[in-house]
């Protein structure tokens, strides 16, 4: 017998959610093989059976919430080796039967087979698995154009767009008489949908950091003008030799890390009555998925250069559109960027990514009447900044001086060139 347990995620992980069992009692497995699926606050992993054999039972149904090291499945080493042969007369039965009836093939089935007849699920992402999953589709009825024949999210989501198509092009029919009574289509009014194990943790996280920090927000604004028109002039040169976009993210993950080293209380965090300041900058950069944000973190922000910087970031959007984020890509972060400018949003107050002690929102680029001098008045393009910090440790002096040596990098961007 061999014990399929929940493995060490990572050092903040010490549980997860069976998000989908990929194998069933009694069903044989090889060694290597994903049997299930789990959710955790970060990202979906797969658990691989250590032993080739049967599943002898399955200690967790979906949904159950598992911790670290718990036993979730069993499986019987022993019953390899004797279902293999079983297997082989199964199928030799069946060709015996095909030739008998001579009856026409059926069309390949995208779902697998193993040697014993049962019905496995088809090869898919976990991604897909959990929007069919979260829709209601049967993955074996979606077609994919992977070379590999692994179905992915856009897979599914095409599928479903045709379901929904697909009765608009029936004849109409002629509507059927009401039949539901008052309670009835009240309920039909509202529909319950359980929070994922994700969306659940960003919930509790955010009040946890409501509740246990002194947090305060304080604003100011910076012209994007000069470093619109430096973009403008060097993006193309930029991204020939580099291979990537020169966007926005660089100039201000560089001016962050310039101003942390001015403001070291802001890259810093609070254990118990102790203040440990950080001398490395890893700065996280806020993502949007459709399950939640994710912050996955830049390392060592200040060795990196400005292409280096384009480079992972769109690197981390990448790896969030399709999930396949590691626990690796989102652990630790000394300070956090969130760009809800993307959105539309013209200004916010973003709330603190514990245990850091400070976050920087970046906003809507606005053109706006700005006073040049005292006889001056011209359009130009701003943003509003957000600077939220703890005020348990840091002061608004030192708040506001650090979104003020951001505003004036930014302002002045070949100033950047010249930070150590």
């Amino acid at each position: 017998m061999a014990e399929i347990k929940v493995p060490e995620l990572a050092e903040s992980i010490t549980e997860g959610t069976v998000a989908q069992w990929l194998k069933k009692t009694g069903e044989y497995v090889e060694k290597g093989d994903f049997i299930v699926e789990l959710e955790t606050d970060k990202v979906n992993v797969e658990i691989i059976s250590e032993e080739s054999g049967i599943i002898q039972e399955l200690k967790a149904s979906e949904g159950d919430t598992v911790q670290v090291g718990e036993t979730i499945a069993i499986v019987n080493a022993q019953g390899a080796a004797a279902e293999q042969p079983k297997a082989v007369e199964v199928v030799e039965e069946k060709q015996v039967a095909e030739e008998i009836t001579e009856a026409p093939q059926a069309e390949q089935p995208k779902v697998q087979e193993d040697l014993s007849g049962t019905k496995q699920l088809p090869i898919a992402s976990p991604a897909a698995r959990k929007l069919a999953r979260e829709r209601g589709i049967d993955l074996a009825a979606v077609k994919t154009n992977d070379p590999l024949g692994r179905v992915r999210a856009q897979d599914v989501a095409a599928f479903e767009q045709k379901q929904v198509e697909v009765p608009a092009a029936q004849p109409s029919q002629a509507p059927k008489a009401a039949t539901s009574t008052p309670a009835a289509e009240m309920d039909n009014r509202v529909e319950r949908v359980r929070m994922t194990r994700r969306r659940q943790t960003i919930a509790n996280r955010l009040l946890e950091v409501k509740q246990n920090t002194a947090m305060l927000t304080t604003f100011n604004e910076v012209d994007m003008t000069n470093i619109m028109a430096l973009r403008n002039r060097r993006k193309d040169t930029f991204q020939k030799e580099n291979d990537v976009k020169l966007g926005f993210m660089s100039f201000f993950t560089k001016a962050v890390v310039a101003a942390l080293k001015k403001a070291p209380l802001l890259n810093a965090e609070i254990q118990g009555d102790q203040i440990v300041l950080k001398k490395y900058y890893d700065i996280g950069i806020a993502v949007s998925t459709d399950e939640g944000l994710v912050v996955p973190v830049l390392r060592d922000a200040d060795r990196k250069n400005f292409a280096e910087i384009e480079g992972e970031i769109l690197g981390f959007a990448s790896k969030a559109r399709n999930n396949k984020l590691s626990l690796s890509d989102l652990q630790g972060g000394t300070f956090t960027i969130t760009n809800g400018g993307v959105f539309g949003s013209l200004l916010s107050t973003p709330i603190l990514n514990g245990p850091q002690v400070g976050i920087l929102g970046m906003h809507k680029i606005q053109l706006r009447p700005v006073a040049i001098d005292a006889e001056r008045m011209e359009n130009r393009p701003m943003m509003y900044l957000a600077l939220s910090y703890d005020h348990r440790i840091i002061d608004g002096k030192e708040a506001v001086t650090f979104l003020a040596r951001i505003k004036a990098l930014l302002e002045d961007p070949e100033s950047l060139l010249f930070e150590a």
